[in-house]
């Protein structure tokens, strides 16, 4: 009698290849990742998320997590790829594999208009100053090397908590990606008054190379199924379409 463990391994191979790949993000990130008015998540990173699943051919599903849970759910096996604008930093690289690269762009400061005069900002120029940022993001390790020294750090639990925060007078700049910080903030009711203030922040160490896709520790089939799949949408302007669909004056890329 022939075995049938090949037929089960066939079976069980096949129900795991069924399975939807779940995708990681925070869901509190205009406009890259936002809820609708029916509690569905929408953005930028959920139409490239989609985007990626068709050229590969397999069923998403989107979970939400908070921010500094993303990569323990990852660990965990409570989900797949993290696809929430996260940068490709050393330190991070310690705990995820990353894809290359699907998105880059700068760290500005946001205040009230006419609060923050200076064209480039530094540490003492903002001396005292409150400042806001979102925890456990490469903005906070930044903050926390170059400036804690000199200003008064409030580290809040989402990007929307820290701009009700900005708008309500309680910190005087933020630090932030330039596109949310625009079209989440500036463009929307709340940010009548506010502005982008100073130059780019540039910082490699602390920013990476820009923002990849994030797989558990050495699950190089994955990463590589992504980098293909992201490889085709920038090529046949897949990509192109959704970064204008969001982006007409930026380029995320």
């Amino acid at each position: 009698m022939r075995s049938v463990l090949p037929l089960i391994l066939c079976l069980l191979a096949t129900s795991l290849q069924a399975q939807p790949l779940r995708i990681a993000m925070e869901g509190q990130f205009p406009p890259f990742e936002e809820l609708d008015e029916s509690g569905q998540l929408k953005g930028f990173n959920v139409d490239i998320a989609q985007a990626l699943c068709q050229a590969m051919a397999v069923e998403c599903q989107l979970l939400r997590f908070a921010w500094d849970d993303l990569i323990p759910a990852l660990d965990t096996q409570r989900a797949d790829l993290i696809l929430a604008s996260m940068s490709i930093t050393e330190a991070r690289q310690q705990r995820v594999d990353f894809t290359a690269k699907y998105a880059q762009t700068p760290a500005y400061f946001f205040a009230r208009k006419n609060l923050i005069n200076e064209v480039i900002v530094t540490p003492r120029r903002i001396a005292g100053k409150r400042v806001g940022v979102q925890q456990g993001t490469t903005y906070e390790r930044l903050l926390d090397d170059k400036y804690a020294a000199h200003v008064q750090l409030q580290r809040f639990e989402s990007a929307a908590l820290m701009y009700q925060a900005l708008a309500a007078g309680q910190v005087d700049l933020v630090l932030d990606d330039a596109v949310s910080g625009f079209f989440g903030f500036l463009e929307t009711p709340h940010g009548q008054g506010f502005e982008q203030v100073g130059n780019k922040v540039v910082s490699p160490r602390h920013f990476g190379q820009g923002q990849g896709i994030a797989v558990r520790k050495g699950d190089t089939a994955l990463r590589e199924r992504l980098d293909r799949a992201l490889a085709v949408i920038l090529g046949n302007g897949v990509y192109k379409r959704i970064e204008q669909r969001y982006f007409k004056h930026f380029s995320v890329y």
